[in-house]
């Protein structure tokens, strides 16, 4: 059974996560990119079992330093994600119209005829 807490796990998890995504955003492809990702998770197996409570914090001090220091300037969004270059580019039409169309608006109330 494990000795660490659930926010710790949720932690070191967010922090794998934070870090694939970033070493994503330098490497778009993902055949490429792998090859980086099995680096990282190789770093964080080598750290598994340290149970020191000062070592872990400093493991993350150091984790978090690479993190800022590595961030892309420009990351990387899915077209279709909000921030995204599709992001509502073909929004659907309003279901609700502003117009009545089964009323008559002003103009057709009117009959007028230029030959009266």
């Amino acid at each position: 059974m494990s000795s660490f807490t659930t926010a710790h796990r949720q932690y070191v998890q967010s922090l794998y996560k934070r870090r694939l995504k970033n070493s994503l955003d330098w490497t778009v492809r993902r055949d490429v990119w792998r090859a980086k990702a099995m680096e990282i998770r190789a770093e964080f197996e080598r750290h598994r079992d340290v149970k020191d409570p000062r070592q872990l914090a400093h493991i993350f001090e150091q984790a978090e330093a690479k993190l800022a220091a590595w961030k892309h300037p420009d990351p990387y969004i899915a077209p279709t994600a909000p921030g995204g270059t599709k992001w509502e580019r073909n929004l659907p039409p309003p279901t609700e119209n502003p117009y009545a169309h089964d009323e008559p608006t002003q103009f057709e109330r009117r009959s007028w005829n230029p030959f009266r």
